[in-house]
C-alpha cells in the first residue's frame, strides 16, 4: 500500500537551515520525492538521530560513502515503508575491506616503529656516544644524575655524607683507579635508598644505593660491583643507555601524544635505574671487572660471593638485577678468575663505617 504524503524536515547539506518539506513516494515505487529533490529508494542509508535521518549513497573514493544531504521523517506510516522497501538502509560508514586496510596500515606503523626503536635507534645512539665529547658527557651525565636522584628521592637530598663512611668509599674508589689508566675520573657516592642497587650514569658517575651496602657482606662484594660499574663507565655503556633510552621515550611520547616531556624525563630515569645493557655489555663489564679485581689486588671472589648470593635469592631477584646474566653463571666466571687477594680493601672499622655512611 502507497504510504500517504507526510512533512519532513531536509537540510541541503550545504547550509544549516532547516527546510520544511514534503515527502511522498513516487508512483513507481522506486524513489522519494520532496522539494524538486528525488532520492531512489536503493540509495537510502539511515543515520543515526531521532526518527529516521536519510541520507543518500554516492558513488565516491572516501570511506564515509554518502551525501551530505539529510532527509529527517517523523516515526510513522513513511518510516516505515523506507524501512521495509530500503535495500542499503544500514549499510555501514565503512566501505568493504576497510577494516583490513586499517589493520594492514597499522601492522606496517607498528613493523615501522619496531624498526626504529630497536634497529634505527641503537645505531644512531652508539654513535652519538661515541662523537660526544668527554666535557659534554660529564656535564650530560650531572644533569642525568639530578633527574635520577629526584625520581628516587621526590626532592629530597639522597647523598649520603657521613664523614668516616664517605673517607672509606674514597679510599676504596682510590684502590681502585690509581695508576689503572682510566678513561674517566669517576666520581662515586652512595645515595640512601633501600633497593639493593648500583649503577653508572655518564660521564663517569657511579651510584651505591644503601640497600647493596646492607646486603653485602663485605667491602670486597662491594668492591667487585664498583668494577662491573666502572667497566661500563669505560665502555660508555651509561651514554649509550641514555642516549637509547632518551629517544625511545621520546618517540612513544609523540605516539602516545605526551607533548610535556614528561614520559621522556620518567623513563630516562627509570631506565638509567633499571641498567638494561645487552648481554654483552654486561659480560664485557664483567671480564673488565675481573681484570682490575687482578690487577688491583683484591681478586675476584668477593665478587663471585655477591653474585652466588643474588643467584640464591631466587624469585626475590630484584628486577633491576634480573636483567642481568644469570647471577650463578657470573659467579662461576668470577671464580674462575679469581686469584688470592692481596690485601683487604678496607680494615673492619671502615667497612663498618662505609655501611653508616647514611647515618
Amino acid at each position: 500500500m502507497l504510504p500517504a504524503p507526510e512533512d519532513a524536515i531536509w537540510f541541503d547539506g550545504i547550509s544549516a537551515r532547516r527546510q520544511p518539506v514534503v515527502v511522498e513516494v513516487s508512483p513507481d515505487l522506486a524513489a522519494l520525492r520532496f522539494g524538486g529533490q528525488v532520492w531512489p529508494v536503493a540509495r537510502l542509508r539511515r543515520i543515526d538521530g531521532d526518527g529516521l535521518v536519510l541520507a543518500q549513497l554516492v558513488d565516491g573514493g572516501d570511506e564515509l560513502p554518502h551525501d551530505p544531504a539529510r532527509l529527517l521523517l517523523a516515526e510513522g506510516a513513511l518510516a516505515a515503508w523506507v524501512r521495509a522497501r530500503a535495500p542499503q538502509l544500514e549499510r555501514r560508514d565503512l566501505r568493504r575491506g576497510t577494516g583490513a586496510k586499517i589493520a594492514g596500515r597499522v601492522a606496517l606503523a607498528a613493523a615501522a616503529l619496531g624498526l626504529i626503536l630497536f634497529v634505527f635507534l641503537p645505531r644512531i645512539s652508539d654513535l652519538l656516544a661515541d662523537q660526544l665529547p668527554m666535557e659534554q658527557e660529564v656535564a650530560f651525565g650531572q644533569a642525568v644524575m639530578g633527574q635520577i636522584e629526584s625520581f628516587l628521592g621526590e626532592d629530597r637530598a639522597l647523598t649520603c655524607t657521613a664523614p668516616e663512611g664517605v673517607a672509606a668509599l674514597e679510599k676504596m674508589e682510590r684502590r681502585l683507579t690509581e695508576g689503572q689508566g682510566l678513561t674517566y675520573d669517576i666520581e662515586l657516592r652512595v645515595f640512601d635508598h633501600e633497593m639493593l642497587n648500583a649503577f653508572a650514569a655518564p660521564g663517569g658517575q657511579v651510584v651505591i644505593l644503601r640497600g647493596l651496602l646492607d646486603e653485602a657482606q663485605s667491602a670486597e662484594e662491594v668492591a667487585g660491583v664498583l668494577a662491573h660499574e666502572i667497566g661500563h663507565v669505560e665502555a660508555r655503556d651509561p651514554t649509550r643507555l641514555a642516549f637509547r633510552s632518551a629517544g625511545s621515550a621520546g618517540i612513544i611520547a609523540l605516539v602516545l601524544g605526551d607533548v610535556t616531556g614528561g614520559t621522556v624525563i620518567g623513563l630516562l630515569g627509570d631506565h638509567m635505574l633499571s641498567a638494561s645493557y645487552t648481554r654483552e655489555a654486561e659480560a664485557a663489564a664483567d671480564a673488565f671487572a675481573f681484570d682490575l679485581l687482578q690487577r688491583t689486588g683484591i681478586g675476584t671472589e668477593g665478587l663471585a660471593t655477591f653474585f652466588e648470593r643474588i643467584a640464591g635469592m631466587g624469585m626475590e631477584v630484584p628486577e633491576i638485577l634480573a636483567t642481568h646474566p644469570d647471577s650463578g653463571n657470573r659467579a662461576e666466571a668470577a671464580r674462575r678468575a679469581a686469584g688470592a687477594a692481596a690485601a683487604p680493601v678496607l680494615t673492619d672499622a671502615e667497612w663498618q663505617a662505609l655501611r653508616r655512611i647514611c647515618g
